[in-house]
């Protein structure tokens, strides 16, 4: 199955479908969705509610951002098809390319566009109506409006097809018009499938408050943001483990293994949450625990060299050198150049230097 064992991301809040319904579907193929990133996020949904809350600036960081670190960028509509939720309108065989070179349409211009769903088909093959839309935004674009403008707009029209027979105009406003036979008219309607929209939107507005005021330090407050994410939503471990993370800097550690557990509870395989909660037992002495759960993130994620160098720390200060010697030899296996990295040659060293001679004996 195309979403089976995948893990998806949202950043936005989705203007075309619940988040809830969404999250259900997602499970119910195997798969799993989650607020934010997260090592594993292999697929990130960028909702239309973001034009609204980033700037274009903002939003081009993020998806530049997001492909140099091999995650899938979808839009909405993508979304919805990749579930079996939605269905693509019957399309010719037009290529990107095709498109790109008949449309004159720059290439990064038309994938942040797709990326918001300013076609019909927001991956190839492509039809005439996107081609003519193609050529729409191009004409925009020269005249002097940005991507985001056009972006935020062709959604008033109630159907992106809808726009292929009408003339777009962009005056200077961070708006596209249509010119109607009476004159310039904004373009109207409602986006589509706007169901349960206001909830949802309540809680992307919660956590970027919440991720804000963390980026702040205002752990206090970012944990109590976070806190009313979760009585929206329960079952959202991302916020979860925020939240753990805002008590444990604001010296709230009781607390803050209370949310951890929490979040690997609501995702067993989260394995930052495992991680970070390893380092926090390990900080309150309890030392069996801290490396039951490094053991666990490593097995989640075999190539998380903060784990496997964390656990060969862990093992050197509890005088198992043997294991600790293991753990350093694989974290050289992942990392040979960092300053950790030769922290972990030194560690090695010292074991053979102190061991070998009592294992000759």
């Amino acid at each position: 199955m195309a979403v089976a064992r995948k893990t998806f991301g949202i950043v936005g809040a989705l203007a075309a479908f619940p988040r809830r319904l969404a999250a259900r579907e997602v499970e119910r193929q195997f798969g799993h969705l989650r607020r934010g990133i997260t090592r594993q996020t292999s697929h990130l949904v960028f909702g239309r509610s973001l034009l609204s809350r980033a700037s274009e600036a903002e939003i081009e960081t993020r998806f530049d951002s997001e492909i140099h670190q091999n995650r899938l960028p979808l839009s909405e509509n993508g979304f919805l098809r990749l579930l079996g939720l939605m269905t693509a309108p019957k399309a010719s065989a037009l290529t990107r390319q095709s498109l790109l070179d008949q449309s004159r349409l720059a290439a990064r211009t038309f994938d942040l566009l797709s990326l918001f769903d300013a076609f019909e088909h927001d991956s190839e093959p492509y039809s005439f109506r996107d081609l003519i839309l193609a050529r729409k935004y191009a004409g925009l674009i020269e005249s002097g409006a940005a991507w985001s403008a056009i972006a935020r707009s062709v959604h008033r029209s109630g159907s992106v097809a809808a726009l292929t027979a009408l003339s777009l105009h962009h005056e200077g406003a961070d708006t596209i018009y249509a010119r109607l036979s009476e004159g310039l008219s904004e373009l109207d309607g409602q986006l589509l499938f706007d169901l349960g929209a206001s909830t949802d939107a309540e809680l992307e507005e919660l956590f970027a408050r919440a991720e804000a005021a963390e980026e702040d330090g205002f752990y206090e407050e970012a944990a109590a943001y976070y806190q009313r994410c979760l009585a929206i939503d329960p079952t959202d471990s991302v916020a979860a483990f925020n939240r753990a993370n805002c008590l444990k800097a604001a010296g709230r550690q009781v607390e803050a293994a209370h949310d951890y557990i929490r979040a690997v509870k609501l995702d067993p395989s989260f394995v930052e949450a495992w991680f970070n909660l390893a380092g926090l037992m390990n900080e309150r002495g309890r030392i069996d625990a801290a490396r039951r759960y490094l053991k666990k993130a490593i097995e989640l994620d075999g190539d998380y060299a903060d784990a496997v160098f964390n656990l060969a720390k862990l093992e050197f200060d509890a005088d198992n050198l043997a294991e600790a010697r293991r753990w350093w030899r694989r974290y050289l296996e992942l990392d040979t150049h960092s300053e950790w990295a030769r922290a972990a040659e030194r560690g090695v060293q010292f074991v053979d230097l102190h061991l070998l001679p009592r294992t000759a004996g």
